[in-house]
């Protein structure tokens, strides 16, 4: 199937601002032009791409073709770089990255390689891999190791997490320490539905399966400062907490019990030369990072 490309830039501006108005103010085109480019790109592919709402979203036929588009955009930038009388198009990556990966590490490989777009979508180690298997990005930050159909898995390191609270915490939840019975009462922080580190942890070190009350808290920084405040206890990414851990401010539930997860980078097999600087960066900002 051939497609024409300024109908796939309309399709990506439009799921990119959220709206036809915003996709064409960052084509520098009428409203009205989106609208036929996206209709004429609907009935090509013979299926609606766009979700109307606020914001837009995507189909998922919708998105597999935006992310063609920024393949596409990330080979020609490499081309560009090859054969220098080309005007180079800025590329656009997106790639799927776990919220604790961008609050310790992955922004300092993603400012190791200038001139490049970064599109980030954030979820959870064991379900980031997914958004590779629908080939709505090009590169993940993930638990999987087995290589996703036509992507290279690389190594990472573990990331490691600690349970962990506040003293004051401590004292009015475990006053005769931490056992099955007051952790099932103790209040947890949780990332989002799909988080179960809480409940592995509590698991291998309690032999226990309990449904705490929780707070819902999705954001890795906030996590810490929840935990700082008393709110509940959690799994808290050890370089975070690494200087509260010093000072006395955060203490572990249980001494000596931390618990890691083993990260990969999984990226295209197609567009890993274009995606080599980024590899490269990386795989490199993560060992140093990671334990």
């Amino acid at each position: 199937m051939t497609l024409d490309y300024a109908h796939l830039a309309a399709l990506a501006a439009i799921l990119r601002t959220g709206s036809f108005e915003g996709a064409a103010g960052a084509l520098g085109v009428t409203q009205s032009a989106i609208s036929q480019r996206l209709k004429m790109l609907e009935e090509r592919v013979g299926m609606p791409l766009v979700l109307r709402g606020t914001p837009c979203q995507g189909t998922e036929t919708g998105r597999r073709l935006a992310a063609h588009l920024d393949q596409v955009g990330l080979l020609e930038g490499a081309l560009a770089r090859d054969l220098s009388k080309l005007s180079p198009r800025t590329a656009r990556l997106r790639i799927a990255v776990t919220a604790d990966s961008l609050a310790t590490w992955f922004l300092k490989a993603v400012a190791e390689v200038p001139d490049v777009l970064f599109d980030l979508v954030i979820d959870d180690q064991d379900f980031s891999a997914d958004w590779l298997r629908r080939g709505e990005v090009i590169a993940a930050v993930t638990a999987h190791e087995a290589p996703i159909s036509g992507c290279d898995s690389l190594s990472l390191g573990p990331m490691g997490y600690v349970a962990s609270a506040s003293p004051a915490y401590m004292a009015r939840h475990f006053p005769h320490g931490v056992t099955a019975e007051a952790i099932a009462q103790a209040p947890v922080l949780i990332f989002d539905a799909k988080d179960r580190l809480q409940h592995i942890w509590t698991s291998q070190n309690l032999g226990v399966t309990t449904t705490p009350p929780s707070h819902r808290l999705p954001s890795a920084t906030g996590f810490v400062e929840a935990s700082l405040l008393g709110l509940g206890w959690g799994m808290n990414p050890e370089p975070l907490i690494r200087s509260h851990l010093a000072s006395g401010a955060l203490v572990p539930l249980l001494e000596n019990t931390p618990y890691e997860t083993p990260l990969f980078w999984q990226s295209s097999r197609l567009l890993a030369p274009a995606l080599a600087p980024l590899t490269k960066a990386v795989r490199r900002v993560a060992q140093s990072h990671l334990k």
